[in-house]
């Protein structure tokens, strides 16, 4: 995990060095103009690194350290068999994502599906969140 923080940590950098050279060099050949889209994008991507790396360096001093997997000489038997609860059955992610389809194109193109796919995503929502509190997996 700490690979993956020095990672981000460079790429957070890289853009936020790019967004800073695309925009004094945009200025400089355009007299002054900015070019908002390139330099909001540029700096966006490195504030969206900064903060997913800092949402690493908050769970690596969570667990404590590296984990077994992180470390060249660990073995899979050293890892806390409890990593987390994922439900490998679910199928309602796949309608999150067919109903924000549905939003997303209607935003381009037949904007009356707009409000049946944001109630589709809200449906779809509801179900994935209380997927574990009814029928065979309830608990």
């Amino acid at each position: 995990m700490r690979s993956n923080i020095i990672i981000l940590a460079i790429i957070a950098v890289f853009f936020y060095i790019c967004s800073a050279v695309y925009t004094l060099w945009h200025m400089a050949a355009y007299d002054g103009a900015v070019e908002w889209a390139g330099t909001l994008g540029m700096g966006l991507t490195g504030v969206l690194a900064t903060l997913i790396g800092f949402y690493l360096v908050l769970v690596y001093r969570g667990q404590s350290g590296e984990l077994a997997a992180d470390r060249l000489d660990g073995e899979l038997d050293e890892d806390d068999p409890e990593m987390g609860h994922f439900a490998p059955w679910s199928w309602w992610p796949i309608g999150v994502g067919a109903a924000l389809a549905i939003v997303f194109v209607s935003i381009t193109g037949p904007t009356f599906l707009v409000p049946i796919g944001g109630a589709l995503v809200l449906i779809m929502m509801v179900g994935w969140v209380y997927e574990h509190y009814r029928g065979t997996f309830s608990r």
